[in-house]
């Protein structure tokens, strides 16, 4: 196989230029959700969708990335991914009514899957030395774009419209597509669909115990994130908070998750035993939760904190040790599609619990009870991850 030519600096940039694409599309919607049901008339289950559908598609998805791996390589699958991002934010400059913005919200969920399912292997297989610290670099690019889209939804809205705020996010997507793919030109054709001669992951993982494990354990984490990037700023703007106020907090938090994140990939390498950092994170997060359980308006912005540092850590660390559990690229990437596929379809119906919790209820206070029973039965899972165990996805 002929080597891969990779500028390895221009190659991260180009990574973490195209993950802060991958969570606009979802974070703008918390902060204008209240504008967007005043002007649509959806119920809070319907809007509850704009997070849930690409966060399903996602899910269903990277649970065929075995099959879009024969199909496309790398830089073709991300490119397109990247494009339909692109896409679904443009229109919703004009598909303003809510079976629009839910096709919108579908489009969007199938460019960052195709992301999403490939780039993992193509981390592995690049920067297979610095995984750790690529992976936490392509996980803070992630939540930097959420932050920067929810401070500023409310912001945009108020000055040229809520659709405007909402198809803004495609600029940022076509200036990545041109840098993603200067980037990738040096891949040779052995890693075409044609020529590729990674073998294929058997259907083991539907068998084996870690790999549910490791689904879960990614989903249930994920699902405190969709929850607090959809429902955190309704919350409060239902507790009397202006939602330009709702969407700076919901900002600080994210921004939290990026400092977060940042820390996960500077200081990974010192924890070969995932376990401790692992239950730290997760400690951090039911503490959050039980502050907004307690005292919602007194503690938000401690509750912003913590929440923010769990979540930030907890998403690159359930890849991180995701992708430990396998030595060879090719499987490596079968494994997090699969563990990513089931776990952003777990994940998806969070947010949509949520809405149905507040249209029964009238509050999200129910929502977060449920989270915060998730987040113990993870930290309880995360110490069965030992490297001694690891092993066990091979059986």
């Amino acid at each position: 196989m002929t080597r891969v030519r990779l500028r390895p600096l221009f190659a991260i940039i180009a990574i973490v230029a195209v993950a802060l694409n991958l969570r606009p599309a979802l974070a703008a919607i918390g902060p204008l959700l209240d504008m967007i049901q005043a002007a649509t008339g959806a119920s809070n289950t319907q809007a509850s969708l704009l997070t849930t559908l690409p966060v399903f598609v996602m899910g269903i998805c990277a649970l065929a990335g075995g099959r879009l791996n024969k199909y496309l390589n790398e830089r073709t699958g991300i490119a397109l991914g990247v494009a339909l991002v692109a896409l679904a934010c443009a229109a919703r400059y004009v598909g303003t009514q809510t079976y629009g913005l839910l096709l919108t919200a579908v489009l969007a969920g199938v460019g960052i899957a195709l992301v999403q399912t490939l780039l993992p292997a193509f981390i592995k297989r690049n920067f297979a030395h610095d995984m750790g610290r690529v992976f936490g670099l392509y996980t803070t690019g992630i939540m930097a774009g959420a932050a920067v889209a929810a401070a500023s939804a409310a912001g945009v809205a108020g000055s040229f419209g809520w659709p405007a705020a909402l198809a803004f996010w495609s600029v940022p997507a076509l200036l990545a597509l041109p840098l993603w793919l200067k980037a990738a030109q040096d891949r040779t054709d052995a890693t075409s669909p044609r020529h590729r001669t990674a073998r294929i992951v058997p259907r083991r993982f539907w068998r084996n115990l870690r790999a549910w494990e490791l689904m879960m354990f990614f989903g249930i984490g994920t699902g405190a994130y969709t929850l607090v990037l959809a429902w955190l700023p309704p919350f409060y703007t239902s507790l009397g908070w202006e939602p330009s106020a709702a969407g700076f907090l919901l900002g600080g938090l994210t921004l939290a998750e990026v400092m977060a994140g940042l820390a996960v990939s500077a200081w990974i390498g010192r924890f070969p035993d995932r376990r401790k950092p692992l239950a730290a994170v997760l400690t951090i997060l039911i503490c959050g939760l039980a502050c907004l359980i307690l005292a919602p308006l007194k503690l938000a912005l401690l509750a912003c904190l913590l929440l923010g540092i769990g979540i930030g850590a907890l998403f690159p660390l359930s890849l991180i040790v995701t992708m430990d559990h396998v030595d060879d690229p090719a499987q490596a990437g079968m494994l997090a599609a699969f563990v990513q596929g089931g776990g952003y379809v777990i994940a998806s119906f969070m947010p949509l619990l949520a809405g149905v919790l507040r249209d029964r209820f009238s509050s999200l206070t129910e929502a977060w009870i449920v989270m915060l029973a998730g987040a113990v039965m993870l930290l309880a899972l995360a110490l069965r991850f030992s490297p001694a165990s690891y092993r066990r996805i091979d059986a």
